[in-house]
């Protein structure tokens, strides 16, 4: 059965999902990649297409609207007293050299750009990217210069964004498979309540293929850019019943 049809039939077929236990480990990893590449895919193009619509509302909101600044010894400073908001298109844009604001202040808003004290703060998609000036010790940047960084950020954007997306796939396959393999040490203890002949070599397969549902809705969530409270406990609640289910599915060992 090839990776599509096993996609199809873990959404909802146990019975299929038992099955899959007697299969090669590396084809149960490729699925868990595949996985991994169905999920991040909102993610990746919601958080691209605001970069690249981003830059040049930025740029020009730095420009006209912003006041003189400069970033140095790690921290955003400027004459202006209070925070700035400064609402575009699809997109907020805030600039705060008084420390009022902090990431944690924005984490929940959507499409938001931020120059604060001492970091730089980018929320798209529903992911929260912050970068501290403090990685440019020992640098000093205007608001003249950064104008000019961005004018030329277009030309760049075709290598960052690649790397960008890659990283964001690998971090997301190395959460996936812990997932799996802590669904699969919850699996052993499902086994032994049930009292089904089933090794860890067995559950981690099947917590592969049970996390399939979950993902997909979660996936169907993050395209709608709906937040789900409390996702992550309905997406291991999902889980360990799928794979509940199907290790039901497993036949009892034969009585002697």
């Amino acid at each position: 059965m090839n990776i599509f049809k096993q996609f199809i039939k873990s959404l909802y077929s146990p019975k299929d999902i038992s099955l899959f236990r007697f299969q090669g480990i590396g084809k149960t990893i490729l699925y868990v990649f595949f996985l991994t590449f169905i999920a991040v895919i909102p993610t990746i193009y919601f958080l691209s297409t605001s970069i690249v619509n981003s830059v040049e509302e930025i740029k020009n909101s730095i420009e006209n609207e912003f006041p003189d600044f400069y970033i140095e010894d790690g921290e955003l400073h400027s004459d202006e007293n209070k925070p700035i908001t400064i609402p575009a298109d699809d997109m907020t844009i805030q600039f705060d050299s008084t420390g009022t604001i902090t990431s944690a202040d924005i984490r929940s808003d959507q499409n938001t750009v931020a120059l604060l004290k001492d970091e730089f703060v980018f929320v798209a998609g529903g992911q929260v990217q912050t970068y501290d000036y403090s990685m440019l010790t020992g640098m000093t940047f205007s608001k003249q210069e950064v104008t000019e960084y961005l004018a030329a950020a277009d030309s760049f954007l075709v290598i960052v964004l690649p790397i960008m997306a890659i990283f964001i796939y690998l971090f997301s396959a190395g959460l996936r498979f812990i997932e799996v393999s802590i669904l699969a040490l919850i699996g052993l203890l499902i086994k032994r309540m049930l009292n089904r002949n089933l090794q860890y070599r067995h559950t981690w397969r099947m917590s592969a293929y049970s996390i399939t549902l979950s993902t997909v809705f979660f996936t169907v969530m993050a395209s709608l850019q709906t937040v789900v409270p409390n996702g992550a406990m309905i997406s291991w609640l999902v889980g360990v019943i799928v794979l509940l289910l199907a290790i039901k599915e497993v036949p009892q060992p034969k009585k002697s």
